[in-house]
Formats: C-alpha cells, structure tokens, sequence
C-alpha cells in the first residue's frame, strides 16, 4: 500500500481526492497548510504528494522548497489555470508533475500511478518495512513494540520515535537538532541536552551496557546513529 498526503486548503477539494485515492487502494493523509504537511512527512512514510500552490501561510512554492531539502518523493501541484509562473516555478524547484485545477479525475489517477511507477522502480522509493531489525534489538511499528534479544522493553512514546527514527535511518549520523526537529516536529529548542537526556535512557533500555553501547551511538561533534554492522 502507498501513503498519499493531500495537500490543499479547499476542504472540499482534499475531500473529493481523498475520495479518488482510496478507491484505488492507496492510504491518504491529508493536510490544509505547508507547515501541517511537513509535519505529516516528518512522522510519516509518505510516497508521493500532491500539493496545492495557492495556500495561506507557507504556500505549495515554499513547501515544495523545504520537502526537497530531505526528500525525492514525487510532487504533483494543484493548479488553477491563472497560476502559469508558478506551475514553472514550482517544476523548477523540484515539483515532478501539475494537474490543472478542476481535474478529471481519471486524469488524476493517471498521474499519480506514473509518479508512483517512476519513482518505485527508477528512483530511491520503497516501502518501509513494519518490523526493523538491528542485531538484537527488534521494533515493530505496527503493534508499537521494541523487543532486546526478545525481550520487551518499554519506551516512553518519545523514546520510541526517536529509536524508530534512527533505526530506519540506521548508519546515517543526525544531529541532535535534526533529531529534534524530525521527532518533536518543532523548532529545535536546547536540543543538544534534550537528546542527551532521552538517549540515555534508550540506552539504559536496549545496551547491555550503556557505557560501552553497541547500537546506539554517538559520533563526537556530529550527532547520534544506530550502528549496522550488529
């Protein structure tokens, strides 16, 4: 199953895809400004986006701006027929495909297959799996568990993200304000002693020994990582 986020603030508009899609099969998320969409991407496996231009707030031109800071899913915008230099705009800072407000339908769905297509077999795309695994340590997000050398342990929720987090990032160093942004879905705010805080605790819960971690680790000036070669 593919996660589409709906990006519009026409209610009406993300009603009527939403509508669409899910009638094809795929999951969809919705949101009504930039700032509530890249909070959605940041917790979210998201597969392809549609996205309006004309928003209050952050519009469709910023956002585009930010999700290719971090990411290559593909991004359809939503037009209206007056918007032609923000359709080039848009294709020039990264938007993949425009479908000109209001839309046929079968049109839409077209195009969201062609990007999905594309982007699962010639790009970087791919379904996270449910149940990651790194040595010993286990985290299915589906039921929300972690398990150490089969054991259960209990993380606080934020505790949790912050693992799932590096886990399916698993050997790419982050900075703790990255890590902060990411999970907190915020401004980073004293995030360097925040993140100290909340790894030590996951430590204390999936290391044998904390002092000596084999999973969680710390790469002195850049950030935190886990380890793959476990």
């Amino acid at each position: 199953m593919y996660n589409i986020l709906v990006c519009d603030d026409e209610k009406d508009i993300v009603s009527a895809v939403e509508i669409y899609l899910s009638a094809e099969g795929y999951k969809v998320f919705k949101a009504c400004s930039g700032r509530e969409a890249l909070a959605i991407m940041a917790r979210e496996d998201i597969h392809l986006l549609l996205l309006d231009i004309m928003m209050p707030g952050m519009d469709g031109i910023t956002t585009m701006t930010k999700i290719r800071e971090s990411s290559n899913i593909p991004v359809i915008l939503l037009t209206a027929k007056s918007e032609d230099t923000d359709k080039i705009l848009g294709l020039n800072v990264g938007a993949d495909d425009y479908i000109t407000k209001p839309f046929n339908p079968v049109e839409l769905m077209a195009r969201v297959k062609s990007q999905l297509r594309r982007y699962m077999t010639l790009g970087s795309g791919s379904i996270k799996p449910s149940v990651m695994r790194i040595g010993g340590v286990e985290l299915d997000d589906n039921a929300k568990t972690v398990t150490v050398d089969g054991d259960p342990v209990t993380l606080t929720p934020k505790e949790y993200d912050i693992l799932r987090f590096l886990m399916q990032n698993a050997g790419t160093v982050f900075s703790p304000s990255e890590i902060y942004r990411r999970v907190w879905e915020d401004i980073p705010l004293n995030a360097d002693n925040t993140m100290a805080v909340h790894v030590r605790h996951i430590r204390e819960k999936i290391e044998i020994n904390p002092a000596e971690p084999r999973y969680l680790k710390v790469v002195w000036g850049k950030g935190y990582k886990m380890e793959v070669n476990e």
